[in-house]
This record gives C-alpha cells, structure tokens and sequence, in this order.
C-alpha cells in the first residue's frame, strides 16, 4: 500500500468509526459515554502523564503562559483537559468528523483551537512555537513507521530546543497479522531510540516496552 493509500485509509476509518461511535472509538470501555464520564477520562490522562511529569512538562515555566500541541484530538476528550492546565492549546486530527466532535466539546474554550491535517504532517498550524507536545492513544493505531517518523520530525521543527514530545507507540507484536488502522505499527526500545537520533531529540526516558502503551519521552536536542 503506498502512504497515499495508508494515509486516505486512516481518513476513513477514522471518519467511519467516528460515525459509528466517537467516544467509544476513542475509550472502548463503554458505549454510552456522558459528557461527565467521557470528560473526565480527559483529565485522568493528563491526571497520570502530565501532572504527574511537571519536571520534564513544565521545565520551570508557568503552564497557564504555555503553548501546548496535541497530535490525534479525536473527541476532544483530552484536549479540553489540556486547556484546563495550558494557556493555549492547538491539536490536529486525521479525521474530518473527529474534528467536528472535538470542535463542539471544546466550544467553550476560547485558548483550544483543532485543525483537520493530513494524517502525515502538520502543514496546517500557523507559524507557532510550542513548548511541550503531547500524544495519548494515537500512534499506536498508525500502521506505518513512516507516517509516525514524519509526525516526530514536524513536532522537533515546531517544538523550542529542550522541550518534551511525550507520546506513546504500539509495543505489542502482532506476528499473526499486518499493521492496520486499529492496531498499528510496533516499536521496540531500539527502533524508538534509532527514530530520536535521526529526527534532532533525545530518546531520555521510556515506559511499558512491549505493551500496548509504550511511552516515549523526546527532548528535542539544542541547535
């Protein structure tokens, strides 16, 4: 399959089960989601990740004067949570209906802003520094290293020197069947590691190696 291919097949699935179901595509733990209950999984994500993170997060900076990028919004669930804690928030989304989702969870939140990109890039954010970028339930359903790879190299071009990507990938192995759009691609600690070098960070820390949420901290090396 070309990336063309992989790149128009992520768009419709994501828009499909969108249609289906979006806050049960996002969290499959239930399928009848309040607003409540789907919120605040939200925060129970950046509860876990990042406030419990504030030395590699924050680096001495305020949060509510930091501006935050998210990869993969979905519903909105996380993002609404960001904004909470961040001054300014902008996340992408491959899907054209997860965007429409996550624009109305965050109707209120004048300093989140969504885009629709490509599901390769991030051609569409204004010219913009970000000082942490973040990625929660994402890329471990991207079925190609280098759709996740050209992710890594747009956060380093659009992140300040020292700041933190902090983003999970797919560590289990799945021998029995190829990569798709639910499942993804699989990284060990060496290909993690490998990817960091050739992308400008520093592969600092990892969690979960071999699992399903395999945690990767980049640091994006002084220029």
């Amino acid at each position: 399959m070309t990336l063309e291919e992989q790149l128009e097949q992520m768009r419709r699935d994501w828009d499909r089960r969108a249609r289906e179901n979006a806050r049960n595509s996002v969290n499959t733990e239930r399928a009848d989601w309040t607003d409540q209950e789907f919120f605040a999984t939200g925060e129970l994500v950046v509860d876990e990740e990042i406030l419990s993170d504030p030395v590699n997060v924050y680096q001495s900076k305020d949060p509510a004067c930091m501006r935050v990028l998210e990869i993969g919004c979905g519903a909105g669930r996380v993002t609404r949570a960001l904004s909470n804690l961040f001054g300014e928030v902008h996340a992408v989304d491959v899907s054209g209906e997860m965007v429409a989702n996550a624009r109305s969870a965050l109707h209120d939140r004048s300093n989140a802003t969504v885009y629709q990109n490509n599901g390769y890039d991030l051609k569409v954010l204004p010219a913009l520094i970000f000082d942490f970028a973040f990625s929660s339930h994402v890329f471990q359903h991207i079925p190609s290293h280098e759709i996740i790879e050209s992710y890594v190299r747009e956060v380093h071009r659009l992140l300040r020197p020292g700041a933190l990507f902090k983003f999970q990938v797919q560590g289990n192995r799945f021998e029995d069947r190829p990569p798709d759009t639910w499942h993804g691609v699989s990284f060990t600690q060496e290909q993690a590691t490998a990817m960091a070098q050739r992308c400008g960070f520093e592969h600092r820390y990892s969690f979960g190696e071999g699992n399903h949420y395999f945690w990767l901290w980049f640091f994006k090396l002084p220029t």
